[in-house]
């Protein structure tokens, strides 16, 4: 089968007019998955597990303000919106923070700090490892919460997730587009990563960030935080960073995913979600409950 088969995400061959949904769009798993409160933990599990890459972390930190914390937060919110543009934007709002994304990574080098050599901040390998990152830490979380995911939504959601890696130049032929293809792709990946130093600074500075006065309550919350998105992390992975990778933390994890997904089920829908999920969960119910078109006779 062609693995490149329901990346165009929908038929070109009626000339009836539709509303455009960007990449995604009612009836796609990222619209049921993402909107969700508790998949905050899984964006910043995401970071952390990206960072295990040295040249993606060593990339990162030389030419962006991730190590500034006096700028981190900034950053912060521009990767938030490309993920928000990304996930409910119009194509044409897609295709213009792609673009912006792409010419930007074009410019942009990396000094490895092994081997002195340099290299580009847009090489698949860092663009993939970052894209799967992300995959793995959504669909994880959303599972573990509790969101109601089969099997195959699973698969339906890494499928879908092949046309987010298009926006920032890969391939989507060559991105797993399965849970199990992305998690041959990590076994085969965890003989190259390490924690670097960059990577464990900013692990710990998760515990005690810097923060905007008017996010101040954040700092307090921080370490409670980080302790849960740390839990998240594979074994392999917070082994990496020096901590203990024991089962009984995944269950200590997985039972705190939940309960905070339950309680978020609890507030109201027009505080529980951002306007974009809001309209996504709208846009889903009248997909799901638009009668069937039935066949014409002739």
């Amino acid at each position: 089968m062609d693995r490149a088969d329901g990346v165009d995400g929908g038929d070109s061959g009626d000339d009836v007019p539709h509303e455009d949904h960007g990449l995604f769009g009612p009836g796609s798993v990222t619209w049921q998955v993402m909107g969700e409160p508790v998949l905050i933990v899984g964006g910043i599990r995401a970071l952390l597990l990206q960072a295990l890459h040295p040249r993606t972390m060593w990339g990162t930190a030389q030419n962006s303000e991730l190590m500034n914390p006096d700028a981190a937060w900034s950053r912060l919110a521009r990767t938030v919106e490309f993920v928000r543009v990304r996930t409910y934007g119009t194509e044409a709002e897609v295709e213009r923070v792609g673009r912006r994304v792409r010419n930007l990574h074009s410019r942009l080098t990396g000094l490895d700090h092994r081997t002195g050599e340099t290299f580009p901040v847009d090489d698949p390998e860092n663009l993939l490892w970052v894209h799967l990152g992300e995959v793995d830490s959504y669909l994880d979380v959303g599972r573990r919460a509790g969101i109601p995911l089969t099997d195959a939504d699973a698969d339906a959601f890494v499928d879908e997730q092949r046309r987010a890696a298009a926006v920032v130049g890969l391939d989507p032929a060559d991105v797993p587009a399965s849970v199990a293809e992305m998690r041959d792709y990590y076994e085969g990946m965890r003989r190259r990563i390490w924690a670097c130093r960059e990577a464990r600074e900013g692990l710990w500075r998760m515990f005690s960030p810097a923060v905007p006065r008017h996010l101040l309550p954040l700092k307090l919350a921080a370490p409670g935080v980080g302790t849960l998105v740390v839990a998240t992390l594979p074994r392999w992975a917070r082994r990496m960073y020096g901590l203990p990778g024991l089962p009984t933390s995944d269950l200590a994890a997985t039972l705190a995913l939940k309960g905070l997904y339950r309680t978020t089920r609890a507030v109201p829908e027009r505080y529980r979600y951002t306007p974009d999920a809001r309209r996504a969960r709208r846009l889903t119910h009248e997909h799901e409950s638009a009668p069937a078109s039935c066949p014409v006779a002739s």
